[in-house]
């Protein structure tokens, strides 16, 4: 199976970006089998958006831990923080689905000029880069796991890494952003 998917790793990385990007779109746009999925009691719904937020914030940490390891040559350290990264990711996004297909996307609550001219903007940044770094990252993930660290240097890992990492931060910190305008300063 590592042999197929090495030999596939674009084509095995493409079919799991539109899976997840599929089922991202398709809760946002309110497309999934919402009667399937359990309800929450609204206390969880209610604390889903802050625990993100914490995940965001640690994942951030991760994300910058993992980029000094890979610098310093710690691949170990490197692939550990990267992981780690995912895992906070996959997390992320389970919760934020679950929430977005229950309860729907939350209006912006403060003055219309600072929803148009900071929140919007902010907003479309971050889905922008969120969208491009599924990709990005699920193929630098495909490439790390069917390569021996040893030969990742010779595949297009760094290349990609190198282009997700900064766009993975960029997105998780302007989803902090978002976060703290929707549901701390208003």
């Amino acid at each position: 199976m590592k042999e197929f998917v090495r030999e596939r790793s674009l084509a095995v990385s493409a079919v799991l970006s539109a899976v997840a990007l599929g089922l991202v779109f398709g809760a946002v746009l309110g497309w999934l089998p919402v009667g399937a999925l359990p309800r929450a009691s609204d206390s969880v719904l209610h604390a889903i958006p802050t625990v993100n937020a914490v995940l965001s914030v640690v994942a951030i940490v991760t994300i910058l831990a993992g980029l000094r390891a890979v610098r310093a040559g710690d691949i170990d350290r490197h692939r550990s923080a990267m992981l780690a990264s995912t895992v906070l990711f996959a997390v992320f996004l389970t919760l934020y689905l679950y929430r977005i297909a229950l309860v729907g996307t939350t209006e912006f609550p403060g003055p219309e000029a600072l929803y148009t001219y900071v929140y919007l903007p902010v907003l479309a940044i971050h889905m922008l880069f969120a969208i491009a770094c599924v990709p990005l990252v699920i193929y630098a993930l495909v490439l790390a796991g069917v390569h021996p660290p040893a030969a990742l240097p010779r595949t297009n890992h760094p290349r990609v890494g190198r282009v997700a990492a900064p766009l993975w931060l960029v997105s998780f910190t302007l989803g902090t952003v978002v976060y703290l305008l929707l549901y701390v300063v208003y």
